[in-house]
C-alpha cells in the first residue's frame, strides 16, 4: 500500500527553479553570475562559501579571479 506524501520534492524543485528563472530571464550573463554569487554569499551557507573562497568573515576583497590573493591556484 502506497502512502500519500505531504512534501513533493520534485514539485518543490520545479517551483524553485521557475522562481529563479523569472528573476534572471532578462539578465546578461555577467548579471546572472553576480546574481548567483550574491545568493551563494548571503544564503544559509554564506559563511562556508566565504571560507571556501578565501574570504574572511569581515568580507576580504577577492581578486578578479574570484579568489583572494593568498588562495590563487598554483600553476602546474
Amino acid at each position: 500500500m502506497k502512502t500519500e506524501k505531504g512534501f513533493h520534492c520534485v514539485e518543490f524543485k520545479h517551483e524553485a527553479q521557475m522562481q529563479i528563472y523569472k528573476e534572471i530571464k532578462d539578465m546578461t550573463p555577467e548579471q546572472e553570475i553576480e546574481y548567483f554569487r550574491r545568493r551563494a554569499e548571503t544564503g544559509v551557507l554564506g559563511k562556508l562559501w566565504g571560507k571556501l573562497h578565501g574570504e574572511s568573515i569581515a568580507g576580504e576583497r577577492r581578486s578578479s579571479t574570484g579568489l583572494s590573493s593568498h588562495h590563487q591556484p598554483h600553476s602546474a
